[in-house]
């Protein structure tokens, strides 16, 4: 971890364990769902009924994890009254957890979709574009959770970029939707429900780009949302 944030140097041992916890949870619920997000793909590519069932109903147990680690950092804050890198920590895990909770609920949006999706479709060309789109946002929310892991600041900056080629997978894939819906109007209830699919993979990378920016914000004290990478490493650079 980054020398700025100096976790592991408080008097209570106790409040070290507490930190050290709470994150470790946030990493657990992480780890859920990217599977959450795994399995909603693999649902909908494959039209596996009985996963996309179980995509779905593993959203109330990402809601449960957010309101538990939420209520965590209440108590931490409100018995501890952290400051300064502490603070910064409990302010970015309750953001953090908000973004994984929506992630899941995008990814519960796949596995919606899979259930009412036609299986003879998956054979399309738009399917293929939607496996690559699905693949470049497992790719990216991968990354994301362990640069979270490791406090990673170039990793989560280098993630921050990549965020704009999944912008252009999913324009391209909309484009193509837009054709076929053209061609045959009797594939627009299909062609519209992939196009809800892609949009929420790609709000899944937008999520996994505000993650890297929490990562900024924890170990360098400074907020980089709405502001250009040029600017915020040569900003970091000065500081060097």
């Amino acid at each position: 971890m980054e020398n700025e944030l100096h976790l592991s140097q408080h008097i209570s041992k106790r409040f070290n364990q507490e930190l050290e916890e709470v994150r470790n949870q946030v990493l657990k619920m992480g780890g859920l769902v990217e599977q959450q997000v795994s399995n909603g793909l693999i649902a909908l590519l494959e039209a596996d009924q009985a996963l996309a069932l179980e995509v779905v109903e593993t959203d109330a147990k990402v809601n449960a994890m957010e309101v538990e680690i939420d209520e965590t950092c209440t108590e931490i804050l409100a018995r501890r009254q952290p400051a300064a890198s502490d603070l910064r920590l409990m302010v970015s895990i309750i953001k953090t957890i908000t973004d994984l909770e929506r992630i899941g609920d995008e990814a519960e949006k796949l596995g919606k979709n899979a259930l009412k999706i036609s299986p003879e479709q998956s054979g399309a060309k738009q399917f293929v574009e939607l496996r690559h789109l699905g693949d470049s946002v497992k790719k990216m929310l991968n990354r994301s959770l362990n640069a979270y892991a490791r406090m990673n600041v170039e990793e989560a900056l280098d993630i921050i970029q990549s965020d704009r080629l999944i912008d252009e997978e999913f324009d391209n894939l909309s484009r193509l939707l837009i054709l076929k819906m053209m061609e045959d109007p009797r594939e627009i209830k299909n062609a519209l429900r992939i196009s809800w699919c892609a949009r929420a993979l790609e709000r899944i990378g937008d999520h996994s780009k505000n993650i890297c920016e929490y990562i900024v914000y924890l170990v360098k004290g400074k907020d980089v949302r709405h502001t250009s990478l040029d600017d915020v490493r040569k900003s970091l650079l000065t500081e060097q």
